[in-house]
């Protein structure tokens, strides 16, 4: 006899053991169905029982060996997240028990609703994007290295409108390193010979070059970018991104071929605010442009600092490192000298990365520093490691490193953008890429 059938004759009794429908349904519905659904970053679908049930016992492991949910950070120190996908110690019993039990469905309560993100179907109360800004066809081949390819496309609306929300369609995330969307004034140095509408491949210098009445984020600033783990998530009521009437939108695309040829067709949605912000959102991104870690260095340390000239709110971390990136910290350093740390990644996965959202947006004071240090494993014991032989330094492929801290801050809407000092052992980083 079925368990379906079981359920159906144990309607409206009392049932024996753990069940999925009003028991651990709950707990996929919060904590995995938002990258586990049609079209999102997971590799198959959890949002009903019939998806599930096949994958309990390899569901079962992945919690008790605790790499699934994906969380990078240790929850035990530093600021709380509100994005953080940790199970608690309930939640995880609860999925050992009902598999143990034997994974059976029970009743039915109620349908599982879909939750919003990922890069799957959004909530049918959401409106469609106010733009959308499509890639035209680029052609991965199966092997090879492609370059850092640009993609310009203007958006020359009547006035100036604030960005509330960027949502990304990523369409083969299995040969996408990253895309970044930049928002590009007219006049603007930053690729600035790349004709519009057309994929264009700019050197390191090109793309780092400045002149020197530009500031950073006048010249781009980075409005959303896509990268393994990508899940989109809110800046916060009030807060938004400045999007100039004659602005561009510039992708920076960085594909890495995996032995199929596809065609990508992702896009980039945008969603206007209906009113003005009380706060815009800015990214700042200290770097260590010049590391240089040694051939067989199993800790290789670097440091980037941004120093805040003025009071902002933070927002946002993200670590970004390469294939021998080992761990991460960020530390505030507050103009008295005390230090809070603020984000610890113990084990950094360049196959997952993630965006720490804070629970409780800072309040950081002029003066403050955001201090970042990576740590690298450029010995044999990386099983990562593309050749443990080799000096390594900073470079846009996979095999070459960076080390960039991502911060997204807001300050108030018709505040000054430049707001950040790279200082210390900060360099920019060519290009900004991930």
């Amino acid at each position: 006899m079925s368990l379906k059938w079981l359920a159906v004759i144990a309607a409206g009794t009392a049932w024996a053991g753990p069940v999925y429908h009003g028991g651990v349904e709950d707990v996929f519905a919060r904590r995995c169905v938002v990258c586990h659904q049609a079209g999102g970053i997971g590799p198959m679908q959890l949002g009903t029982y019939a998806q599930v049930r096949p994958w309990a016992r390899a569901i079962r492991e992945a919690v008790l060996e605790r790499t699934m949910p994906p969380w990078s950070a240790d929850s035990s120190v530093g600021v709380r997240f509100r994005n953080d996908r940790t199970l608690s110690a309930e939640e995880r019993q609860a999925i050992v028990d009902w598999v143990d039990a034997g994974a059976a469905e029970g009743p039915a309560v109620v349908e599982t609703k879909m939750v919003p993100g990922g890069t799957g179907p959004m909530a049918e109360a959401r409106r469609a994007p106010d733009l959308v800004v499509k890639i035209p066809g680029f052609p991965v081949p199966a092997s090879g290295v492609v370059e850092y390819t640009f993609l310009v496309t203007p958006v020359r609306i009547e006035q100036d409108e604030w960005i509330e929300r960027a949502e990304w369609k990523v369409q083969h995330p299995e040969v996408i390193h990253h895309i970044n969307a930049f928002i590009r004034p007219t006049g603007s140095s930053y690729v600035a010979e790349a004709p519009a509408g057309k994929f264009y491949v700019a050197s390191g210098s090109e793309r780092s070059a400045r002149r020197p009445d530009e500031a950073e984020i006048d010249r781009r600033e980075l409005l959303v970018g896509y990268e393994p783990g990508y899940r989109p998530e809110p800046w916060g009521a009030g807060r938004a991104k400045l999007l100039r009437k004659d602005a561009d939108i510039v992708f920076e695309m960085h594909y890495t071929p995996n032995g199929h040829a596809v065609t990508d067709y992702s896009e980039l949605d945008i969603y206007l605010a209906r009113e003005a912000p009380r706060e815009r959102v800015i990214t700042i991104a200290p770097a260590d442009a010049q590391l240089q870690i040694p051939a067989g260095d199993a800790d290789y340390r670097s440091e980037a600092t941004a120093t805040f000239t003025q009071p902002v709110t933070l927002i946002s971390l993200q670590p970004h490192m390469h294939l021998r990136g080992k761990a991460y910290r960020m530390t505030l350093v507050y103009p008295d000298g005390r230090r809070q740390l603020l984000l610890s990644v113990p084990h950094y996965d360049f196959h997952w990365q993630t965006t720490y959202f804070l629970a409780e947006p800072m309040r950081l004071p002029k003066g403050a520093a955001i201090e970042c240090v990576a740590e690298y494993d450029n010995s044999p014991n990386n099983p990562n490691n593309p050749d443990p032989k080799k000096t390594v330094r900073w470079g846009d492929q996979s095999w070459e490193e960076m080390n960039i801290g991502f911060l997204e801050a807001a300050i108030p809407a018709g505040g000054d953008a430049d707001v950040a000092v790279l200082s210390g052992t900060t360099k920019p980083a060519p290009g900004g890429g991930r």
